[in-house]
């Protein structure tokens, strides 16, 4: 089949890899333009399009996908299949061209966490439990019929990093499975509502307040919260009047000090108090400074 691949961050760049690699017939890649980034705002291309400059494969960035240059370019690849992996919402002029329809690769068990920030939430609210699904598009985002879908477990200690490449090894594995099987026309897609009973969850886009630490919860909550959104964007609280991003921590006995506040013996441990107990900072990062471990912090940080 001619496939044609969109996605932009290093999570999709594995599932175009895969296809690639088992010879898939990849013939174009639609990624999101160059942005400036950094001090020198120089202009920053997308790990998908440095993939596919490698491997030779044509590259297209439209700004705008309703654009009707966009769409004959499109068309004129006479792609069987499209593939969506972590890119953006598609129009249906879009998704609706190929024969064999798109398909996207979903970073939960849908219809659980549909939304921006599954890998994240997922974490946040506690679950054990995640995985990949591949489904065809429609028009309602992540509401498509389902095709595949595999499991991944959470342990207590994994970040949002770590199940991040956890689930992006999984996605390429489904996806391969996937398209072999739309390929040989031996495939179920299977309406998202005749897969659960349950109380739908949901994955909304993170913001900066979303972000800041509620030391007024319990422990294992904060603990969540905080591996939820490690290592990006970053759960935060302040300390001494300068953001104080927060990476890792583990659970401690309760210190006598209200929720928020802090103790520390100056070399090895800073601890927060919570609700119900404590948490030690382990990696940590200081307003203006690099991240670094806590008894390096430690050793270089004057306390008021």
């Amino acid at each position: 089949m001619r496939i044609i691949f969109m996605g932009t961050p290093d999570f999709a760049v594995a599932s175009l890899a895969a296809l690639v690699e088992a010879g898939e017939k990849v013939v174009a890649v639609i990624t999101m333009p160059d942005k400036p980034a950094g001090r020198g705002q120089k202009l920053q291309e997308s790990p998908v399009k440095r993939y596919a400059v490698a491997q030779g494969i044509p590259v297209l960035q439209p700004e705008k996908l309703r654009n009707p240059d966009f769409l004959q370019e499109l068309a004129g690849f006479q792609a069987d299949l499209q593939v969506v992996v972590a890119f953006r919402m598609l129009p249906e002029a879009v998704w609706n061209m190929p024969s064999k329809g798109t398909i996207n690769v979903h970073a939960s068990l849908l219809p659980q966490y549909r939304g921006a920030a599954p890998i994240n939430h997922v974490i946040i609210n506690g679950e054990t439990e995640s995985g990949v699904t591949t489904f065809l598009l429609q028009q309602e985002i992540d509401t498509g019929n389902v095709l595949f879908a595999e499991k991944v477990a959470i342990n207590l200690t994994d970040t949002a990093g770590v199940l991040h490449d956890k689930l992006m090894h999984a996605g390429a594995e489904v996806l391969l499975k996937t398209v072999a099987a739309i390929r040989d026309n031996n495939v179920t897609a299977t309406p998202q509502e005749e897969l659960t009973d349950d109380q739908l969850k949901f994955a909304p886009k993170i913001f900066k307040e979303d972000c800041q630490i509620d030391w007024n919860r319990s422990t294992r909550t904060v603990y969540n919260h905080i591996r939820g959104l490690s290592p990006y964007p970053a759960a935060f609280t302040h300390l001494q009047g300068k953001v104080l991003k927060i990476y890792e921590t583990e659970e401690t006995d309760a210190i006598d000090k209200p929720a928020g506040e802090w103790e520390t013996d100056g070399k090895t441990y800073i601890k927060f108090a919570t609700a119900d107990a404590a948490l030690s900072l382990k990696s940590l990062q200081l307003e203006g400074k690099k991240r670094m471990q806590v008894d390096e912090f430690l050793r270089g940080y004057r306390f008021d």
